[in-house]
């Protein structure tokens, strides 16, 4: 007889919590969080939820769930609670959650001040008159709320509590955080300046939010728990949100609730990327918080360590493992923490790029988990893959992230593959921005793949291998993978430049490429061209700044690494260059190049201006390293091979997350049906058009 396993040091992580009437299984929490599909795709975002149920979350939660016309929160697409017609939706989550075998939770919220309702054209509402306070200066105000108003705000919550709990929640949410919420905005000092019983003092500032909570709990009737969602602070700015604030809070509030759940700040604030924040980076702001009350407390912290996970609730910070992100990265890792799996972990890296579905209205989308988003539309999961149609041999060429995702994934079908890379070092790109200041937690996405193609025994590796195409026909493939990666280009191609710009004889340019191979500017003056607008520009200009050397970045831009507002690091990254000496010239675009300067136009005004300059760093568009790709499609044309295909940054640049996602695709469907590779849509709810009752009314307008 086999022994039975001995006690874990994770085993306090399967405890079960007692919240309200609810008992969870272990103390896994996947909090609120956004997805970028809401109203729009409600059965994509329920069989997303689901994969985290099946992999252990105790409790998997909604996002942020409008309760009314005057909470529309378009342009961004959530959930709504505004009246029946959302209840099919909102059952549908609940269900897969609970098949899934987790406790669900709904949050709730009136925006507010957050809330423009260009939608609904509903006036918004706010403790007093104020420009709304949302993503993008959207030229809307919102007006003083009336007794009435306040009034109004209690019974829509109440409403659409009552939805909630018809839908089949476990947990409802009373949301006060991220500067999104009425509760907060009436607690707020900033945002907070009445006279009357609902301002002024701390007390009188968090009577909405009890009298919401007095109201959920007597609506939920012991039905279901009921949670707090709060901001700790409002940082960076006058009049905030303090932590004293909350330990006033908390000494007259403490044990209404059956739940904190304590946030920093705004939700860039709460969401640190790797590059700007470590591991449990909020646990001084929160330690102290769980001991000002008896009821449970959960947060997060882009918790991946069971050890740091451990640390936290042994320490008294947290009850309960709180968790979006993580949660993202990997939907099971709840249940490989349980089975002793550690490294078998897909590690969040911290890049907000699931944030970036949200705020560019579109399906969430994770540079280590390529299934996040795909479970309904495309019927992929985190962890399961069908096994393959055929005992086929298959050849990858290049180990970066498209090849390596590409290589597991086909090997976890069960078919023979080959994986050949150029150099000695796996990784391609990743390996080398990795090494970049800030980055370093970017390195799991290779050491996840290397992990899980080592226990492969149908892969095998080859370094140093630098295949052609002659090389390719002679070894007998019939299917190849080209996964070769693309170059920086230096010619100042990418968004603004479509053909190359005149650079003089002499001129010393660099690429990434350069940089990142360890080479460096011989002059001490740089002007870094940044017309890519995401990360690198930024990280490049901070690195040659700290080696030394005098640096512009030019960039057409209003703000340097204009795209990282699409994962709440934009703000960030203009503080640490400014902060370092980096000169971010703004609207400007780059002309020309000349051997001692170069010459930029303002983008509006087209005003010329002479910067003079040792080297230029091109940070622009790329070109994919297609050449073996485009040699194996002939020999494919002539019945050498059945099948040849590029994928990621050898078919398009693009991130790393679209990289990693193309493999998983090229895995996918390799073996598809004729006609079914690359041509199959995903699967999506279409608009149910509306039929009026009898016959159409006749158009009054001329």
């Amino acid at each position: 007889m086999s022994a039975e396993p001995g006690p874990s040091p994770y085993d306090i992580l399967f405890e079960p919590v007692q919240i309200g009437p609810l008992v969870t299984k272990n103390r896994f929490f996947q909090v609120p969080h956004c997805n970028g599909m809401g109203y729009r795709d409600p059965s994509a975002q329920a069989a997303m939820r689901r994969a985290k149920a099946e992999g252990g979350w105790g409790v998997v939660c909604t996002e942020e769930v409008e309760i009314h016309p005057t909470s529309d929160l378009t342009p961004y697409i959530e959930l709504r609670a505004w009246d029946e017609k959302d209840l099919p939706a909102l059952s549908l989550i609940a269900s897969e959650i609970h098949a899934g075998g987790a406790l669900a939770g709904i949050e709730l919220v009136h925006g507010g001040l957050n809330a423009p309702n260009l939608t609904t054209r509903e006036t918004p509402l706010a403790p007093h008159h104020l420009p709304v306070a949302t993503y993008g200066y959207p030229p809307v105000q919102a007006r003083a709320m009336t007794k009435e108003d306040i009034a109004d705000v209690r019974r829509w919550h109440r409403q659409a509590v009552e939805l909630s709990l018809r839908a089949g929640y476990d947990l409802v949410y009373i949301y006060a955080g991220h500067g999104m919420g009425t509760a907060q905005h009436f607690l707020s000092p900033r945002y907070n300046q009445r006279t009357d019983e609902y301002g002024g003092s701390t007390r009188n500032r968090m009577r909405l939010m009890r009298e919401l909570l007095e109201d959920t709990l007597e609506a939920a009737e012991g039905r279901a728990a009921v949670a707090c969602r709060i901001s700790v602070e409002e940082p960076h700015v006058p009049d905030g949100l303090r932590r004293e604030h909350l330990e006033e809070v908390l000494s007259e509030i403490g044990e209404l609730p059956d739940l904190w759940d304590f946030v920093q700040g705004d939700w860039a604030e709460d969401s640190n990327t790797s590059r700007f924040s470590p591991e449990g980076g909020q646990e001084q702001l929160v330690r102290g918080l769980k001991q000002l009350t008896s009821k449970p407390v959960v947060g997060v912290g882009r918790f991946t360590s069971p050890d740091m996970m451990v640390h936290q609730v042994r320490s008294g910070v947290l009850d309960l493992i709180g968790a979006a992100r993580p949660s993202i990265a990997d939907p099971f890792l709840p249940n490989k923490i349980r089975d002793g799996r550690l490294a078998q972990i897909r590690e969040c890296i911290g890049c907000n790029m699931c944030v970036s579905g949200d705020l560019t209205m579109s399906p969430i989308r994770c540079t280590q988990n390529p299934s996040m988003g795909e479970e309904f539309r495309r019927g992929w999961h985190p962890e399961r893959i069908r096994p393959r149609h055929a005992p086929e041999r298959i050849l990858v060429v290049g180990s970066g992230p498209a090849g390596l995702e590409a290589v597991r994934a086909l090997g976890l079908r069960g078919y023979d593959v080959v994986l050949a890379e150029a150099t000695r070092e796996l990784g391609g790109r990743v390996v080398k921005e990795a090494a970049l200041p800030g980055l370093s937690a970017w390195r799991r996405v290779v050491d996840y793949r290397l992990q899980a193609i080592a226990g492969l025994p149908n892969v095998e590796i080859y370094r140093e291998s630098r295949f052609s195409a002659d090389d390719v026909l002679e070894f007998g493939f019939e299917h190849v993978v080209v996964a070769t990666g693309s170059s920086w280009r230096a010619d100042g191609v990418a968004r603004w430049h479509t053909s190359p710009i005149p650079i003089g004889t002499g001129a010393e340019v660099l690429t990434p490429d350069h940089l990142m191979r360890g080479e460096r500017p011989s002059g001490r003056r740089v002007v870094l061209f940044d017309d890519d607008h995401y990360y690198l520009g930024g990280v490049l200009a901070g690195l040659l700044r700290h080696e030394g050397y005098d640096v512009d970045l030019v960039t057409p831009a209003p703000l340097a690494s204009a795209w990282t507002e699409q994962t709440l690091e934009v703000e960030k990254v203009q503080r640490d260059l400014l902060l370092s000496g980096v000169r971010i010239r703004a609207n400007e675009v780059l002309m020309s190049v000349a051997a001692d300067s170069v010459r930029i136009e303002n983008v509006f005004t087209g005003a010329p201006q002479e910067l003079p300059c040792d080297t230029v760093v091109m940070v622009t568009a790329r070109l994919p390293e297609d050449a073996l790709h485009q040699q194996l499609l002939a020999a494919a044309a002539n019945g050498s091979l059945r099948s040849v295909e590029a994928i990621g940054d050898a078919c398009a640049p693009g991130t790393i997350a679209a990289a990693v996602w193309s493999g998983r695709r090229y895995a996918e469907e390799f073996g598809a049906e004729p006609g079914g590779r690359g041509a199959s849509l995903p699967r999506r709810e279409v608009t149910e058009l509306w039929s009026p009752p009898g016959p159409a009314p006749r158009s009054t307008l001329a």
